[in-house]
């Protein structure tokens, strides 16, 4: 089968193509056929190894792991010998963390992680990146903002992959949206739910007094003490994005200021909420936007994409 790789840091052009063994899955694991998978911004980052101190983590001079992609979509085509809740054909989605990879053609996972059956109404290209967006989202908006009803939400990056998810997810909490975006994408904006679209090339948000409940930068490109006025009294900052200046903020603010990585929260918790998502996707409530779709043999076009910040919603990979 082929699978995307990395073995060093650096540009897209780091990115091969490589062919391999298909796997065989383990007792309690299900073999999928992926029909399509996610491409972030954070399998950029982590294909460059930045932030660097991340490297401490990821790897100090290398990657540990070469593997590319963390969400995907597809059939399951074999079991092993003890899963029960799965059976062959089918349809499957979910999220596949620290592990093999899931920009590939197949996919070992266990059948007690992050999968689920995909809704009939939605695409295996619309399912792929739910948890990393999604997922993500929902998870800041629910658990870490506990985003109430009647409560005002700034979604900084409301055009992008969590931004988009964050629009729908706090207009079905209730909650008054704001998000901030290019020109470009201001209709998109108000089109999935939006009460008050922000034009961050006319407008700066952070001049705005005692504004809102929650600030959530979904894309890393603001921070807390410049948007702290804009808070009311009680307000949070939060973001998914690491940096040290968040890091620094949650540590002495941590009431007002909050970053979690998602992918290592508990996995029933995750599970849970990944079960909410699919009950609102399988009632119409949710919609992923789709920018644009790549086959697997292109995928350093798509990470150049990526880098180029023209992405809207979510790019897939489609085999």
């Amino acid at each position: 089968m082929k699978k995307a790789v990395y073995t060093s840091y650096g540009s897209p052009e780091v990115i091969q193509i490589i062919d391999i063994e298909k796997p065989i899955p383990n007792p309690h694991e299900v073999l999928v056929k992926i029909k399509a998978s996610s491409i972030t911004r954070a399998d950029t980052m982590m294909r460059q190894g930045t932030p660097k101190f991340g490297r401490l983590i990821i790897g100090l001079f290398k990657p540990k792991n070469t593997a590319l992609g963390t969400g995907f979509s597809g059939v399951v085509e074999s079991l092993g010998n003890k899963v029960t809740k799965f059976k062959i054909d089918d349809e499957v989605f979910g999220e596949k963390l620290f592990s093999n990879g899931t920009n590939a053609e197949y996919l070992c996972i266990s059948e007690d992680s992050i999968i689920t059956l995909k809704p009939h109404n939605i695409s295996h290209k619309q399912a792929a990146p739910i948890c990393d967006g999604f997922l993500t989202s929902y998870s800041f908006l629910r658990d870490i903002g506990k985003l109430k009803q009647g409560q005002h939400i700034l979604v900084n990056g409301a055009s992008g992959s969590l931004g988009t998810a964050a629009v729908q997810l706090a207009k079905n909490m209730g909650a008054t949206v704001t998000g901030v975006c290019s020109t470009k994408n201001v209709d998109l904006v108000k089109s999935i739910g939006a009460d008050y679209v922000i034009d961050y090339t006319k407008n700066d948000f952070t001049k705005m007094r005692d504004y809102f409940d929650i600030v959530y930068d979904s894309v890393g490109k603001t921070n807390y003490s410049k948007s702290k006025k804009t808070l009311k009294a009680n307000g949070i900052f939060m973001t998914p994005v690491l940096g040290s200046n968040v890091l620094w903020y949650s540590i002495i603010s941590p009431k007002r200021v909050k970053f979690s990585a998602t992918g290592i929260r508990k996995q029933r918790d995750l599970k849970m909420l990944l079960a909410e998502l699919v009950t609102f996707f399988s009632q119409g409530k949710l919609n992923t936007v789709i920018d644009k779709t790549y086959k697997l043999e292109n995928i350093i076009e798509a990470h150049k994409y990526l880098e180029s910040d023209h992405k809207v919603g979510n790019l897939a990979i489609v085999n």
